[in-house]
C-alpha cells in the first residue's frame, strides 16, 4: 500500500485498523470499510443478516455511526435461483434498517460460488475515533460476544452439528455491535482502544492491538473468563476446526504462552476465526465498571472482563 501523508486521512491500512477514516470538516469524519464472504450457514436470509452485521461491525469498532451501505454480490446465475439471492439481500436490508443505515446500491457479478457482503459507510467526530492503536498499560480488556463461531459453522458443514445447534451462534452473529459502541461512548473517554474480533480470532486481534499501540505492551488473559458459545468446546474436541483457525494457532504460537491448566480445545478456541464477533475493548481500569454496566444495560451478547494489558515483551500474550 502507498504511504499516505494527507492530513485529512486520519486512519489508513498502516495500523491494520478496522476501517479507514477521512476527515471532511473539523467536526465530521467519514468511516469506510468493506467485507464479504461465502455462506457460512445454510439459510439464505440468515447468511445475508450475518454478512451485513459483520460489515457494519467495523464501523462500530471505530466508535462511529452507520450512514449507508452498498451491496457486494457474487452469484452463480445458472445454478442458484434469483429467489434465493433475494432472501440474502432481504437479510442484509433488514440488518441495515436495524442499524439506521440506507442500502443505496451495489455491484454484482456472475460467480461460480455465492458471495455477499457490503461496503459500509459511517460518520464520527474526529476527536472521538476509537482505533486499535491507543491501548495503554493497565487497561482492562472486555469482550462483548462469546467466541466459537468458526468451530460451530465448520461443524455444520461437516454434519457434526445441526442448524438448531447453531441457533445461539446465529443470534450472536446477527446482533449488531451498536449497543457495544454506545456503551463505549458512555464511559466518557474511558475506552482507549477497540477492535472487532473476526478472522484472526480473539488472540490474533489482541496481538494486533498490542503491536499497533506500541510502547512495549503485553497482555494477560484469564481463559476461564472468556465467554464461549454452547457446544464450542465439545465440537473443537471432535475436530471441527476450520483452516483459518489452524493458521491462527500456528501464526500466534511464537507470541502466546499458555498455562498448563488451559486445556487444548480452549487454546484452539481462543484463536478461532470468528465471523461478526464482538468488540474487544481496552478500557481505563477506573472506568471499566462503567463500561460493564453500560454493556449490561445494552444487553450485549456478553460483557466479560477477560484480562489486562501490561508493560512487557511487545506483543506477548500470557493465558492462564
Amino acid at each position: 500500500m502507498p504511504t499516505i501523508t494527507d492530513p485529512r486521512v486520519l486512519v489508513d491500512a498502516s495500523t491494520r485498523d478496522d476501517a479507514a477514516v477521512y476527515q471532511l470538516t473539523p467536526d465530521r469524519a467519514i468511516v469506510a470499510t468493506v467485507d464479504f464472504f461465502t455462506p457460512i450457514v445454510d439459510d439464505a436470509y440468515d447468511f445475508g443478516r450475518i454478512a451485513a452485521a459483520n460489515a457494519f461491525s467495523d464501523v462500530y469498532a471505530m466508535g462511529a455511526t452507520p450512514l449507508l451501505a452498498l451491496n457486494l454480490v457474487g452469484w452463480p446465475r445458472d445454478t442458484l435461483p434469483y429467489e434465493l439471492l433475494g432472501e440474502v439481500l432481504r437479510g442484509g436490508a433488514d440488518i441495515a434498517r436495524e442499524a439506521g443505515a440506507f442500502v443505496l446500491g451495489g455491484h454484482s457479478i456472475d460467480d461460480p460460488e455465492p458471495k455477499y457482503g457490503m461496503v459500509a459507510i459511517g460518520e464520527v467526530h474526529p476527536n472521538r475515533i476509537v482505533t486499535l492503536a491507543r491501548a495503554r498499560a493497565g487497561d482492562a480488556l472486555v469482550l462483548t460476544k462469546p467466541i466459537g463461531t468458526g468451530v460451530l459453522t465448520t461443524a455444520l458443514k461437516r454434519d457434526l452439528a445441526s442448524a438448531a445447534d447453531l441457533a445461539l451462534a446465529v443470534k450472536s452473529m446477527t446482533t449488531l455491535n451498536a449497543g457495544a459502541a454506545r456503551a463505549m461512548r458512555a464511559t466518557g473517554g474511558g475506552v482507549h482502544a477497540a477492535t472487532d474480533v473476526t478472522g484472526f480470532g480473539l488472540l490474533g486481534h489482541l496481538h494486533n492491538m498490542l503491536n499497533a499501540s506500541g510502547g512495549g505492551l503485553s497482555a494477560e488473559i484469564d481463559a476461564a473468563s472468556v465467554p464461549l458459545l454452547p457446544m464450542a468446546m465439545e465440537l473443537t474436541e471432535r475436530g471441527a476446526v476450520p483452516g483459518g483457525t489452524k493458521r491462527n494457532v500456528e501464526a500466534l504460537s511464537p507470541h502466546v504462552k499458555f498455562g498448563s491448566a488451559v486445556p487444548e480445545p480452549l487454546r484452539v478456541l481462543l484463536c478461532d476465526a470468528q465471523t461478526s464477533g464482538g468488540l474487544l475493548i481496552a478500557c481505563d481500569p477506573d472506568r471499566v465498571n462503567t463500561l460493564l454496566a453500560a454493556l449490561s444495560r445494552e444487553a450485549t451478547p456478553a460483557a466479560a472482563r477477560i484480562g489486562r494489558l501490561a508493560r512487557g515483551t511487545p506483543g506477548a500474550i500470557t493465558v492462564s
